[in-house]
């Protein structure tokens, strides 16, 4: 079986994260895909300002719909800096037969070699990197091991932070985020200025 994981703060969840997902379920033929969100990104320590339970709460609420994907919480059980070498540790465990997918953007090439324990992760887990159609292949970095696999995504210039921005500002998040989502920030009144 090819399980695929796609790891991110998802706070909050968009279309961006979503697209990301789909197109590597579908181009690389992946049997499951596993959306991981973490606890703490390591090389983004202020990137979350919602919950755990929020978070998540949000992620069921864009995919629950979905049969392709699934959410593992592993790394907000864990808790501290999310490390993937440690969630794929855990994977490896719980799928020893599978081929397991890493997957990533691909501006997180350049930086792969600053990942923690690169040099297991690399023997664990493979890599799709989402690059947008036509655009050159970035430099591979020296990674003894790493497999890496390309995926021409819908890459939507999306990112969390201006969505919290916009969710200040009383700008609408239709159309950048899933309407279940939109309706459980609403609800819990996320993101709004505390000032």
């Amino acid at each position: 079986m090819k399980i695929g994981f796609l790891g991110g703060s998802f706070d909050p969840v968009h279309f961006g994260h979503l697209m990301a997902a789909q197109d590597a379920f579908e181009q690389h033929k992946l049997d499951r895909l596993i959306l991981v969100p973490a606890a703490q990104a390591p090389l983004k320590p202020n990137d979350v300002q919602s919950t755990s339970e929020q978070r998540l709460a949000m992620l069921r609420a864009a995919v629950e719909w979905d049969r392709r994907f699934e959410i593992s919480d592993v790394e907000l059980q864990r808790g501290g800096v999310s490390y993937t070498v440690e969630s794929a540790r855990y994977f490896r465990k719980l799928y020893p037969h599978d081929e397991l997918y890493w997957v990533i953007g691909g501006d997180q090439l350049p930086k792969l070699h600053l990942w923690k324990d690169i040099g297991e992760l690399v023997q664990l887990v493979e890599f799709i990197f989402l690059e947008r159609p036509g655009f050159p292949v970035r430099a591979h970095p020296d990674i003894p091991g790493l497999r890496l696999h390309r995926c021409d995504g819908h890459l939507l210039a999306i990112n969390s932070t201006e969505l919290r921005e916009r969710t200040r500002r009383g700008l609408s998040l239709d159309y950048f985020v899933p309407h279940k989502a939109i309706v459980y920030i609403r609800e819990m009144g996320l993101y709004r200025s505390t000032a």
